[in-house]
Formats: structure tokens, sequence, C-alpha cells
């Protein structure tokens, strides 16, 4: 694969948390590079490996036949050496409600350009107050990567809500010999919302009560709305807002917390969505955070988005770490900021 030479991490970088071993385990897999990390999680309160960043390791280890030292839970240091990537069935499990979601971005981008298919079983949190849930993945940003070429289709077999988990999907990958570069600068003419509430074990009156709070807060009718009742291993509940427009999609989510009224629940998905559209760009900040490996591997591309994340700039300087890449970030307006991805190797 790539070079052998053995790249140092600190883990306390920047925001400090699991998404520099994420992107540090995605990176090593597309390049063949070794990385050691250190000070893994040192920005969490309880740093170190939780199960989730574990089963994110061992994902990774199984499709490249690493070698790992360190892979243990509350381990704070790591090493990795892929081998080769090996496409195939898979099947990964966070035993709580750890994302399932950001295991799947771990693994994802290898396999993308894998010498053949991979079919992928991952059971944990989907919905998670703390990462992209599964509505994100399935209809904002996988879309997006299959414009670059692959063909890769998502289905939500059981809902994992958190605290408990417990949920299921299931990933289809067909790969590309290489990705198709895309730039998404207009977000274009929205075409459609859907506002839709999901309960486990909890009143149904919980989500009408949210869908309500977000037509009344953003004037919208109320034929865009849906609730449903799902069987979880757990309580939980979300309301969903989704926004199509004519290049690319959003989803925003409130998450329930026991003890907060469903009305307030709503409010922080309508305020995200207020910030989305007052801006006017086409990427949100869970997206533009999840296509900076893509569109490197692409060889580049550009998007605009809303004023970066300190995650998202943590981000770009662990991916200089393993590529020769130059991404390029130009704040050009109130809220609104340019990324440019220029891969030179």
């Amino acid at each position: 694969m790539g070079s052998s030479k053995l790249i140092e991490i600190d883990g306390s970088f920047g925001e400090g948390g699991g998404q520099i071993l994420r992107t540090s385990l995605a990176l090593s897999l597309l390049t063949g590079r070794p990385f050691r990390i250190k000070n893994i999680r040192a920005g969490r309160q309880k740093p170190g490996l939780s199960r989730q960043h574990l089963v994110a390791v061992r994902a990774a280890s199984e499709i490249s036949q690493a070698k790992v030292d360190g892979a243990s839970i509350d381990s704070v240091e790591l090493s990795f050496v892929p081998v080769e990537i090996l496409p195939g069935e898979y099947h990964f499990t966070v035993c709580t409600a750890g994302s399932a979601t950001l295991v799947l971005q771990t693994v994802l981008p290898a396999l993308l350009l894998a010498s053949g298919p991979s079919w992928l079983t991952i059971e944990g949190g989907t919905h998670n107050p703390y990462a992209p849930s599964f509505d994100f993945l399935q209809k904002v940003f996988l879309p997006i990567i299959n414009l670059m070429g692959p063909t890769v289709e998502a289905w939500l077999l059981r809902h994992g809500f958190y605290p408990i988990g417990g949920g299921r999907f299931e990933v289809t990958i067909q790969p590309v010999k290489e990705l198709s570069r895309i730039n998404l600068l207009e977000r274009g003419k929205i075409q459609r919302y859907r506002i839709h509430g999901v309960v486990s074990k909890i009143p149904l009156k919980v989500a009408e009560r949210e869908v309500k709070t977000v037509i009344k807060m953003l004037s919208l009718p109320e034929s865009c709305t849906s609730v449903e009742e799902v069987d979880s291993p757990g309580p939980g509940n979300t309301v969903a807002i989704e926004i199509e427009s004519e290049h690319v999609s959003e989803v925003f989510t409130g998450f329930g917390i026991k003890g907060m009224p469903a009305e307030k629940i709503a409010m922080y998905a309508v305020n995200e969505v207020r910030r989305y559209l007052s801006a006017g760009v086409p990427v949100g900040t869970y997206l533009a955070d999840q296509l900076l490996v893509p569109m490197t591997l692409a060889g580049g591309g550009t998007f605009l988005t809303l004023t970066p994340s300190h995650h998202t700039n943590t981000n770009i300087q662990i991916m200089k770490r393993f590529l020769d890449v130059k991404i390029n970030t130009e704040q050009i307006g109130q809220d609104i900021c340019r990324i440019e991805i220029n891969n030179k190797g």
C-alpha cells in the first residue's frame, strides 16, 4: 500500500475528541500509512477509547487485516498498521448507544475504492444527539457520495435511541476505481419540506407537539408533517426537519431529552434550520465535516458552508498529516465560508 513511515498523532490537538481517531483510521486505510496516536480523546470528560471508538478501531482493523496495539476500553494510546483492504460482508456492533453512523464513517471511504462490493450490518445508536443521525446519513450524505460515482444504499432496520441504543442498519457499497470531483456552490430552489416526529415507548403526543411547533415557527403547512411510533429497545424521541433543495438536501434533528418539553426540542432544530436558511449556503455543519475526505479522494472540490466548527478545523489539520492536500477556508460573508480542497497527490 502506501508509505511505511509512521505518523505520530496527538489526540489532544484541537477539539481533542474521537473524530481525530476516526479520521486517522480512515486515512490510514486509504493511504496504507501506519500511525500512532496518544492522548486519545484528551479533550473529553472521560478520555480514552469508549465502546463506540473501540468498535471503529476493530472495524478498520477487520477490513484491512491491520496490526493493532492498544485497542482496549479506556486506552489513551494506540498504534495501527493496515495491511490490505478486503471488501466483503461485515457485521459491527456497538453494545451501547454509541453512534453506529460514525463507525460507518470510519470504514466507508476505503470501501468506496475497494476491489469489490461490500455489505455492512452495523448495530448501536442510530439517533444519538452527539452524532449525525441515520436520517442524515441516508438522505443527505449518501446522495452526495453517489453523485461522485459509487452506489451506496442504507436501510434502517431498527431505531437505536440514546441512551439505550440497540439500533440496526444495513449498507451496501458498490465501489468505483476513482471518485468524480463535484462542487457544491448553490443550494438551488427549495422544493419541499418534510417534518417527521418519532417516538419509542413514550406517548405519541410528544411527537405531535414537536411537529406542531416546527410548522408554526417556520410557517409551513400541516401537510408536510408526519409522526410515527417505532419499536426500539429503549425509550426515545426525535423530530427531523428535512429540506430538499434543487442541488442538495439537509436534515436537522431535535433529540428528545428526559424532562425537556417537546416544544423546546423542536425549537432547537428550528434554530438550526433558520441559521442554515439565513446563510443561503448549500452545505450545513455536519455535511461540511463529512465532505472533506471524499472530496480529497476525488482530487478536490469546492463548497459553500456555514462558519466551520472547531471539529471541522481539527479534521482539516489531521488530514494534512496523511495527505499532500491543500484545504483553504475563506470567510466570504456573515456565517458563510468557502472551503476549497486541492489534493496534490
